[in-house]
């Protein structure tokens, strides 16, 4: 086997060397333990880059057809479990290169012929989160279909709203879900906005500069599907601005499952009992057998701040590298494999909590009875009579205290002693003392009114079926 460096060496760079690479080196930046994963998108974008040397007279239709035929072999064994890695190669794309050569022999090593391991490694960046993007938005989709039909279930369910983590109106299930169903909604959009600058092919630019090889860039960005080519090599071997944005939709879409983590803890709580997680979905103690732990939702909470290092972790890289490529950019593929990993699978498994938990209505529409709930409308009643808003204010916050000295619900008191906070009060107020008549005035656009609740519904089976 030849060595490490000098002639002969194992290393595309070797012929510079005439002394070995320190073990130590080689074990700190070679990076097949992580960029492993990326070969089937360096082999699709060495097929495209073969196929176009070919038709540009670059290497002969013979050659370029060895190639595709070697790695189509090659994709084989990887698949089958079967390829001999070999650490001593540094990254996925010379493993893949080097067991080329061996397969068909010298015409392997003119794959790269017009192209450089920098703009190789954008490429497979660009793939891969191009694919990635996609596979998120499915799974956010999911979590959506998973919410309205909750939503769609639940439209006459009421429970308390929370401001300040503190009862403050009726509203109805339905409403609270499809607050979330809209929450993902805008990760969609965000993500399928990062997509289009993701969409953008840097094979082409070299190392830095370009090339001198009559390459069509134009041709494999056709056959790799993308949109369109960068303006600049220097900026398309150097960008990971992609993946920044990328990691940022990934780092909101964790802070919208910690929320709904958050609420359905806090639910599944005995002062709460809103919600009953499956068993399947929940685990116990090791000292209490009365426990049941909602573990996955706390989980949902947690692996957001992974998310969120991540996305810190590549803007620190970042920030203070020279144009074009340097080998920090390797740093980018732990971060953003770990970040994407953890978001997908914790979108499958909130979707997967949320289609088997059970909402106990009961509970639900026990805390919404609580009629100081209704304080607003009591407010709103004498608004509607003439009253300034803030005069209404002012006289239903006394009843409230005064309801509240007694230990009586607002309903308790009577007609007369409400005149003696505000003249406009009557026994027409007692009519609208009820959480459910809070709900139906409650039709304005936005609202958590029936009709506006039905007409948020339509608009996101609309959004689930586009």
């Amino acid at each position: 086997m030849p060595s490490e460096g000098g002639k002969g060496s194992l290393k595309p760079w070797g012929g510079r060397f005439a002394a070995e690479t320190d073990p130590l080196v080689v074990e700190y930046t070679g990076s097949l333990g992580t960029d492993r994963r990326l070969w089937r998108h360096d082999i699709m974008g060495s097929l495209a880059h073969a196929r176009m040397l070919a038709r540009q007279g670059i290497i002969s239709p013979e050659e370029a057809d060895a190639i595709v035929r070697g790695l189509e072999d090659i994709a084989r064994e990887i698949e089958a479990g079967e390829f001999p890695w070999r650490t001593e190669l540094e990254d996925v794309h010379m493993n893949i290169e080097a067991r080329l050569i061996e397969k068909i022999g010298p015409s392997g090593g003119k794959l790269h012929t017009a192209r450089s391991r920098n703009d190789q490694v954008a490429l497979d960046m660009h793939l891969y989160i191009r694919e990635e993007i996609d596979a998120l938005d499915q799974r956010l989709k999911g979590l959506q279909a998973a919410l309205f039909e909750k939503a769609r279930a639940h439209t006459a369910s009421l429970l308390p709203g929370y401001t300040h983590l503190q009862r403050a109106q009726p509203v109805t299930l339905a409403h609270h879900l499809l607050a979330y169903f809209f929450m993902f909604q805008r990760d969609r959009e965000r993500l399928a906005d990062a997509r289009r600058r993701t969409d953008m092919m840097p094979l082409g630019a070299g190392a830095l500069a370009g090339t001198s090889f009559p390459i069509d860039p134009v041709s494999v960005a056709k056959e790799l599907g993308f949109g369109g080519l960068y303006a600049n090599s220097m900026d398309a071997v150097a960008d990971r601005d992609f993946v920044v944005e990328t990691l940022f939709c990934a780092a909101l879409i964790g802070v919208h499952l910690s929320r709904l983590g958050e609420e359905l803890v806090l639910w599944a709580a005995s002062e709460f009992g809103f919600v009953e997680m499956d068993d399947a979905y929940t685990t116990g103690s090791s000292i209490m057998p009365q426990k049941k732990n909602p573990v996955v939702a706390e989980l949902l909470r947690a692996r957001a701040s992974r998310v969120f290092g991540a996305l810190v972790g590549l803007l620190t890289l970042l920030k203070a590298l020279p144009l074009a490529y340097n080998l920090d950019l390797q740093e980018d593929k732990p971060l953003t494999f770990d970040a994407l990993d953890a978001v997908k699978v914790s979108l499958e498994i909130a979707t997967a909590l949320l289609e088997t938990s059970k909402f106990r209505v009961d509970r639900m529409r026990a805390a919404a009875a609580d009629d100081y709930l209704l304080a607003t409308d009591m407010a709103d009643y004498l608004a509607s009579r003439g009253a300034p808003f803030r005069e209404a204010h002012l006289a239903t916050g006394k009843a409230v205290a005064l309801a509240a000295s007694r230990g009586l619900p607002l309903r308790a008191l009577a007609p007369a002693e409400l005149k003696t906070f505000h003249p406009a009060f009557d026994e027409g107020v007692l009519e609208i003392l009820s959480p459910e008549a809070a709900v139906n005035r409650r039709s304005s656009p936005m609202g958590t009114g029936p009709g506006s609740v039905k007409a948020q519904l339509e608009l996101a089976r609309r959004l689930l079926h586009a």
